[in-house]
């Protein structure tokens, strides 16, 4: 119920942004662990690292249904 009282009031990109942020950073570290990478090529393989998370999980998330069907 806090949530929503929460997301009525201000915007729900404002209160999650540093939350994202976050999540982007993993990205960054994963790619980038020694921190030897332009911030450029360290953000577009950053946002590929990304990318391939959510693809996995879509996967993942396809074959859990397809078994649940069978």
């Amino acid at each position: 119920m806090a949530a929503y009282s929460l997301h009525a009031q201000r915007d729900s990109r404002e209160v999650t942004a540093p939350a994202r942020a976050k999540f982007l950073e993993r990205f960054e570290r994963e790619v980038d662990p020694n921190g030897v990478l332009s911030e450029t090529e360290r953000a577009r393989r950053a946002e590929c690292a990304r990318s391939a998370y959510f693809t996995r999980l879509a996967l993942l998330s396809s074959t859990a249904r397809r078994k649940r069907a069978s």
